[in-house]
């Protein structure tokens, strides 16, 4: 999910310096809606190895595989731009049909902690190098720039489209989120700090829900909530629905994980609060409504959140 959010802004740059550019876009198919939410976007080509691979032999497989060849193929495309430099990206690449006088641009090296496989500047016809300590969503926009040549001169604008729907669960009146969950126990923020934080809300009267992506974390969320009396453990969310909250919620709290970023992206009023990784590669850096504490092995104190909130609610207070 942080791959492809990170990319949106490339959408915007593109559009901004060839407004009557057509931008295709070959994403993961568990995350296709989120591409949907970008109105810069004309198609989408879903992507789907992590299911096709279980199950390689079956006729269903081969003949989506199959159609997902003739979609990619049935453009000629002037541009094509692969911001994550793995072989798989490498490959789609390399099996998009080029113009002429196209080229294929990617990128010359990995940036600190990436899965960068060097391997895949064989399917470029231009490599592009960037600082090792590149921001996640700046990397993407300097591959662009190469390519179309163009310099980066704008914050960071993503372009999301608001989600149409409005899930039962959604509270009407003002709510916090905590986005606690990350797949990576490395970046998890102790739990008695989330049920401090929780204390100083439930003493302004703001209600908080608590999402979550695996039992694990349902069951963590459920924990949580027993000490939190203005808190809800949601049900299981669609991606739709994610993103819904991540866009509605009145404040987001979180780790380093996709929701928070999500968040982040709509310019929601946003903490993020980074544990186990670099603060450098995926902060949000492009507004104001977004604060970024703690940093590889240097967590938030509760202290530092709950300024945070302040700092963000004066701010809300003030533009309203």
């Amino acid at each position: 999910m942080g791959d492809v959010l990170h990319n949106m802004p490339v959408v915007n740059d593109l559009l901004r310096h060839a407004p009557d550019a057509q931008i295709d876009w070959v994403v993961e198919e568990a995350y296709a809606y989120l591409v949907k939410l970008h109105p810069g976007v004309r198609k989408i080509i879903p992507f789907a190895l992590r299911r096709w691979r279980k199950t390689l032999l079956s006729r269903t497989t081969r003949h989506e595989m199959a159609q997902f060849y003739r979609d990619l193929r049935a453009e000629q495309y002037d541009m094509v731009l692969d911001t994550q430099g793995l072989l798989k990206t490498g490959i789609i690449m390399g099996l998009a049909k080029v113009s002429s006088h196209g080229k294929r641009v990617g990128l010359a090296n990995g940036t600190e902690g990436s899965g960068y496989e060097p391997v895949s500047r064989i399917f470029h016809s231009e490599s592009v190098q960037v600082d090792v300590h590149t921001h996640a969503v700046l990397r993407g926009r300097l591959v662009a720039a190469h390519a179309c040549g163009y310099q980066i001169s704008t914050p960071a604008r993503f372009g999301l489209r608001a989600p149409e729907h409005s899930p039962a669960w959604l509270p009407e009146s003002a709510f916090a989120t905590f986005f606690h969950g990350t797949a990576g126990t490395f970046k998890k923020w102790p739990r008695a700090n989330w049920i401090e934080i929780a204390q100083s809300l439930a003493a302004q009267n703001m209600s908080i829900l608590l999402p979550w992506g695996s039992e694990e974390e349902k069951m963590e969320a459920q924990q949580m909530a027993a000490h939190m009396p203005n808190a809800t453990v949601l049900p299981k969310l669609s991606m739709e629905d994610a993103i819904v909250l991540a866009q509605r919620t009145s404040l987001a709290i979180g780790v380093d994980t996709g929701l928070t970023h999500i968040a982040a992206a709509y310019e929601t009023p946003t903490v993020e609060i980074y544990c186990g990784s670099p603060r450098w590669k995926t902060e949000g850096n492009w507004s104001s409504k977004i604060i970024n504490l703690g940093d590889e092995g240097q967590p938030a104190s509760v202290e530092a959140v709950l300024h945070a909130i302040s700092a963000l609610s004066a701010k809300d207070n003030k533009h309203q």
